[in-house]
């Protein structure tokens, strides 16, 4: 066994910060730390910031600068999406339509607008975790305000047909929506056909607690967040000026690097998986027959419980996220993973692996020796 290293391998669960996105944030908090919404100097100082970070971000994605709304993260942009479309469009009707692998920040938005008398359909994905196009259509209906859809999934990594569901949407005349956090800096996005869009800095090697949302000129989109006039008055708080120039930083080298950096990540996610499959059986890694992000893959591993072998993977300084999650001391499946077809033990037995910027092929060689060495202890466990 080779000698511990720290080995990390959870990049879709958030990503370390560039240094050349830190070292300028700390010098934007030295010098600007003015309110931007005071009229002296010292606060116009850091206004300039966040317009200068907005112009370079709205350069980079092609799209205006008042169609550029910054937020908190994801989660926020998410929600200002879902519920700012909905409150506006409430008056045409109540449905809306998603799909069964979306992230807890839409998932659960939409179940508390079900709570409050909406109507949600739910597209189931197949084997692969795609939605159906034609499934798509037929839910369609006159009181339709809205489609939310991911464009790729954060577990298992495939990526969905958003393009043609934009075209769809535009030609119903319905608002469109997509998740693209886990997207932003991996793959080309085309915003043509999309009203809103959502990312979210820590995910491409910037700052966390920050994120935006992108908003068509025209979609009608009502406050999700109350107070003063910040944002065009869209979004009421104080700007998190560090973090929103840090994130147009980390935008602009994440963009500026995107596809040798995915050429890299999905020579060694390939490489990774050719040898996990050689040296351990019983494995199978989800979504891997259709087109889904370079450095995600998703493993599920027979005779194995995830939790057990994270626990494992950690000690020896590996870590890597599971296909289930901990609620309420009870292992519950995760629902992408049941929404593409596992049996709750497959689930139970599955992990995500996703790769960096800073991912070595000597961090995968030694996750694969790992990784084989702790399946093996778990399986001969299991066994007595």
């Amino acid at each position: 066994m080779r000698e511990k290293r720290q080995v990390y391998l959870d990049n879709n669960a958030t990503t370390k910060i560039d240094e050349r996105v830190l070292e300028p944030m700390i010098e934007i908090m030295r010098g600007s730390y003015g309110n931007p919404s005071s009229v002296y100097q010292v606060g116009q100082k850091s206004k300039r910031v966040i317009e200068e970070a907005r112009e370079l971000m709205c350069g980079l994605l092609g799209i205006k600068t008042r169609e550029l709304v910054f937020t908190s993260g994801g989660t926020e942009a998410n929600n200002f999406a879902i519920r700012g479309i909905t409150q506006a469009m409430i008056n045409k009707g109540k449905h809306i339509i998603t799909s069964n692998i979306e992230h807890s920040s839409v998932k659960n938005t939409l179940k508390d607008l079900e709570d409050k008398g909406w109507e949600v359909t739910y597209l189931k994905v197949d084997s692969k975790g795609v939605v159906d196009i034609e499934e798509l259509r037929e839910a369609i209906r006159p009181e339709t305000v809205l489609i939310t859809i991911m464009h790729s999934n954060n577990e298992i990594g495939t990526l969905q047909p958003v393009e043609a569901i934009g075209e769809i949407a535009k030609e119903r005349e319905i608002p469109f929506h997509v998740d693209a956090v886990q997207s932003m800096g991996k793959v080309r996005i085309d915003l043509a056909n999309i009203d809103t869009l959502t990312l979210a800095s820590h995910k491409f090697y910037g700052p966390k607690g920050v994120g935006a949302l992108y908003v068509k000129s025209g979609t009608k989109l009502d406050k999700l967040i109350t107070g003063g006039q910040q944002e065009r008055n869209r979004r009421g708080g104080t700007e998190n000026v560090a973090g929103i120039f840090g994130m147009a930083k980390a935008l602009e080298i994440a963009l500026g690097n995107m596809y040798e950096e995915m050429a890299k990540e999905r020579e060694l996610r390939d490489y990774m998986e050719r040898e996990v499959e050689s040296r351990i059986e019983g494995v199978h890694f989800n979504g891997a027959e259709v087109e889904r992000l370079a450095n995600t893959s998703s493993i599920t591993i027979k005779g194995v419980e995830a939790e057990s072998l994270l626990l494992s993977l950690d000690m020896r300084g590996i870590a890597v996220s599971a296909g289930s999650a901990c609620a309420s001391s009870t292992l519950t499946p995760s629902h992408v993973l049941e929404a593409i077809g596992l049996t709750k033990p497959q689930a139970k037995g599955t992990i995500r692996v996703s790769l960096g910027r800073y991912t070595s092929r000597e961090d995968i060689d030694y996750f694969i020796e790992v990784l084989e060495d702790v399946v093996r202890i778990e399986r001969e466990m299991s066994i007595l």
